[in-house]
């Protein structure tokens, strides 16, 4: 059978847009973004689960890539891949909001390191927060769901349309700002110990004016932060865990 230029283009269409919205993903998605992954890792698995994944989706458009048409629809499949991937971006930035709070009331706000999830300077807890919610985004097979989620993406928004769904960027705002503000949760039982002792050594303080407070509560209170930390590690978890299921349920709910 002769091999036809239509032929050719119907098979690079099967592939080229799934391939489209999984590397988007990966480009956004936390772990997979870090810079221990490589460029040329993050292609040959988008590559890799884009060949597992096209011959289970509906047929796509009958559309030339490098038309204006084509264009806009790999812009679209950029577009929606990224937000997927952002949506797990803001549980992981969350977790960091936390370990900030809880770093800043501890006094350990200057002690820095860089993050290598994310490539920047965070406080040293939130380095231990960022470390936790990796290790539990691949215990609970969280990279599986995000791909399993980017599957079925295919079935709520097919490769039909170059205009992105309506409020899609809204939904992801309004997703932000709740998950920001119940970070506050992860940090809430370090950050009630440590306001209490803050509140005694004021008592304290005006008792005894000459006690200098400095030097006695500076080591007391990062004591006492390490130590309440090790006691709500274990709701840490179960409310970090929630975070992380919360935020691969809302990979597909923003799209609808």
């Amino acid at each position: 059978m002769p091999i036809t230029p239509d032929d050719i283009l119907g098979q690079v269409q099967l592939y080229f847009w799934p391939f489209l919205r999984v590397s988007a993903m990966m480009l956004a998605a936390p772990v997979f973004n870090s810079a221990q992954v490589t460029v040329r890792v993050r292609i040959i698995l988008a590559l890799t689960i884009a060949a597992l994944i096209a011959p289970l989706l509906p047929a796509p458009p009958s559309v030339d890539p490098l038309s204006a048409i084509g264009v806009l629809l790999a812009l679209r499949e950029v577009a929606v891949g990224l937000v997927m991937g952002f949506v797990m971006q803001l549980v992981f930035g969350a977790v960091v909001v936390a370990g900030h709070s809880i770093a800043t009331s501890m006094g350990l706000g200057f002690a820095m390191s860089v993050d290598p999830q994310n490539g920047i300077q965070v406080p040293v807890v939130s380095q231990l927060n960022v470390v936790l919610a990796t290790l539990l985004f691949l215990a609970i097979d969280g990279h599986l769901m995000l791909f399993a989620a980017v599957v079925e993406s295919f079935s709520v928004l097919p490769v039909s349309s170059a205009v992105p769904p309506d409020g899609i960027f809204a939904a992801v705002v309004a997703l932000g700002s709740q998950l920001f503000a119940s970070a506050l949760l992860l940090g809430l039982p370090t950050l009630t110990a440590i306001l209490m002792i803050n509140v005694a050594f004021g008592v304290i303080t005006r008792a005894a004016p000459q006690l200098n407070i400095f030097a006695v509560g500076f080591p007391v209170t990062i004591i006492a932060g390490f130590l309440f930390m090790l006691l709500a590690l274990p709701t840490f978890m179960a409310a970090m865990q929630g975070f992380l299921r919360l935020g691969l349920e809302q990979t597909l709910l923003v799209l609808r």
